[in-house]
């Protein structure tokens, strides 16, 4: 609730994960874009998700599967049927729930929105909001300001809506303890292990079956299109070193950036919320007042008391298990009547009720931290690397265009650029189409203009592309291969120990299923096992078999394969849990966390399946059928 606009490591995390950074305040423009029908790939309560919406959203989902593989992903699945649904599925989901927030009329303020943007540390420089780092971001993502401010707008009401929902889930106590008992059951289990590296010697694979894998997977063994490419980097960075910065320079711009250099009054404090809505009826008010101020009366008899008192009655999910802590903020970071009340207080002093637009709430100010500022001495450097930088890009912004123009108008060959402009030529491994490159290279408009018929038919020079803000880089090809298939002499031996290792794990199962069949019909066994030890099925998901296997008479004997063969495993004892009184463990206070999570989610679920049904969904199937052509 409180937490909301303030919080950014609850809210900031999710909507940087899903989107991009934000966002302009400056000035808050609508971000419209009229489409042709014929663009259209679905639509949502007649409003159309568009071909080009598609496609920068399939786009920026392929990026994110290149980043978290490290590019070591098929290009053929990254252009599948299956992502592109769930892209298409994504935009929808996302518009459904941006309807049901404009009728709701749950908007994002403008004085919202600004708070959001300054409390993202990625976007703040010494603490303070930074408008170039927040220029840099907006270059770096090739947006413009309204595209920007326009999703990260929606992007904030669609986590307002989602929140809502999961927190307003109330998990059954019996149902919960059901849950924990079977997560927190341990059985004692030792066992006895049929290794499949132990059968390698005992498999021998026939060249046949070595040619019939070949014939029968020939696309595992396509290799892409390969190239080795020379290049030149024209950036911001080598004109720092052609700048000088007196210390007149310094002591001027500190003196113009003071308020740069300031550490704003801060506090901390802790509070108790009783909510009520801002629009709730007058009974509804005059009963939250009530019991907020028999709350109050408890606190300024005990004010000690005060973290026990909120972990008791306050309604804030975000910090009533901390004792009420909001850890420490500065002016701008809360709603308007807490900051007014916050900053009026001494330390350890405690407000009288004050209203917000979530209800009331008791404030203790636990921590104060007076504006201070920074001498000159201190920032000395980081100011004239500043002015250093800035000194750079303006360099680099007179010149790149003539960097650019060079690379285009002797497009037969990087000398020129390299000569006139004093850059090394420099040359890169082999990249395969679809594949990530190392370095600067890794962009993808680079590699595919590397890979296209100019560059490669015809030798000329790609583009001056900029790769990431104020580094531009031009290249051209030195060497080509097309796709081909890898010859059978060359993945035999692979081939081989494939077909090995799968005919050994074949006999290790085999060997450890005759033991368990031998085990359970009361054979007494020869192999050695492993010392006994509990475990819980929280803590042992690899050994679900254990905690699937009945064990209403003991001991009992269970089988499973394994990464590196097969394993049987003895059931011994069973150990149940049972719930100890006072604070709970950490472990336990987690599983009901989760347990508490996983019904959110399917609560989640279940609601967008409901505005699916409330709101009408077109998809254009056949749009998406022609952008696979």
């Amino acid at each position: 609730m409180l937490n909301f606009v303030r919080d950014n490591k609850k809210v900031a995390q999710v909507i940087l994960g899903l989107i991009t950074l934000p966002f302009a305040f400056w000035g808050v423009e609508s971000y419209v874009r009229n489409v042709s029908i014929h663009d259209d790939v679905a639509q949502v309560a007649g409003t159309k998700i568009s071909m080009a919406e598609f496609t920068k959203a399939l786009q920026d989902q392929q990026n994110r599967i290149r980043q978290a593989t490290g590019g070591r992903v098929d290009a053929a699945m990254l252009d599948s049927p299956e992502i592109k649904r769930a892209v298409v599925d994504n935009l929808v989901q996302k518009q459904l729930l941006m309807t049901y927030a404009k009728k709701a009329r749950l908007l994002i303020s403008d004085e919202q929105l600004a708070r959001f943007i300054a409390s993202v540390p990625a976007l703040q420089e010494n603490g303070q909001f930074s408008k170039e780092r927040y220029e840099a971001v907006i270059a770096a993502q090739n947006m413009s300001q309204q595209g920007f401010e326009y999703t990260v707008r929606q992007d904030l009401a669609v986590q307002q809506l989602l929140m809502a929902v999961g927190d307003g889930v109330i998990t059954g106590t019996v149902a919960a303890d059901r849950w924990l008992a079977t997560q927190l059951e341990e059985r004692e289990v030792s066992e006895t292990t049929f290794k499949s590296d132990q059968y390698l010697s005992s498999v021998k694979v026939a060249p046949a079956a070595i040619q019939t894998f070949y014939d029968a997977n020939a696309r595992k063994f396509d290799l892409p299109e390969q190239l080795r490419a020379q290049y030149v980097v024209f950036s911001r960075e080598q004109f720092l070193s052609q700048i000088t910065v007196s210390d007149n320079e310094v002591k001027a711009w500190y003196d113009s950036h003071a308020d740069r250099y300031r550490q704003p009054e801060e506090r901390r404090a802790s509070h108790i919320l009783i909510p009520v809505a801002k629009d709730a009826a007058a009974g509804a008010v005059k009963e939250a007042e009530s019991r907020a101020a028999e709350v109050l009366a408890q606190v300024r008899k005990t004010p000690g008391d005060f973290g026990k008192l909120a972990k008791q009655y306050s309604k804030d999910p975000g910090s009533a298990d901390k004792g009420g802590d909001l850890g420490w903020f500065g002016h701008g970071m809360m709603v308007k009547p807490f900051e007014e009340a916050a900053f009026a207080l001494k330390e350890g002093q405690i407000s009288d009720l004050v209203r917000s637009d979530f209800g009331y709430h008791i404030i203790r100010v636990t921590g104060v931290k007076a504006a201070q500022g920074k001498p000159l001495a201190e920032v000395r450097n980081d100011i004239a690397a500043e002015i250093k930088a800035q000194g750079a890009a303006k360099k680099y912004a007179e010149i790149a265009e003539s960097f650019s123009n060079t690379v285009y108008e002797q497009a037969d060959s990087l000398a020129p650029a390299a000569e006139k402009f004093g850059l090394p030529v420099q040359q890169s491994g082999w990249i395969a189409k679809g594949g990530a490159a190392a370095g600067v290279l890794n962009n993808p408009k680079l590699i595919a203009a590397l890979f296209s018929d100019d560059a490669i038919k015809n030798k000329r020079n790609t583009e001056a592309i900029e790769v990431k803000p104020a580094v531009l880089v031009a290249a051209r090809v030195l060497e080509y291969k097309p796709a081909a298939q890898q010859p059978l002499s060359a993945v035999s031996a692979d081939i081989e120990k494939f077909l090995a290792r799968q005919e050994a794990a074949k006999l290790a199962a085999a060997n450890g299923q005759a033991l368990l069949a031998k085990l359970k019909n009361g054979e007494k066994s020869t192999n050695s096992w492993s010392t006994p030890h509990f475990v819980a099925s929280a803590a042992a998901a690899a050994l679900r078999p254990v905690f699937k296997a009945d064990v209403a008479k003991l001991p009992t004997y269970v089988g499973n394969e394994t990464p590196g063969g097969y394993a049987v495993y003895r059931i011994s004892q069973v150990r149940p849990y049972v719930a100890q009184a006072g604070e709970p463990k950490p472990e336990v206070k987690a599983l009901r966390n989760r347990y508490a999570r996983a019904i959110a989610e399917e609560e989640q679920t279940a609601w967008l399946e409901t505005l699916r049904s409330r709101y009408p969904v077109e998809l254009n199937l056949a749009a998406l059928e022609a952008k696979e052509k």
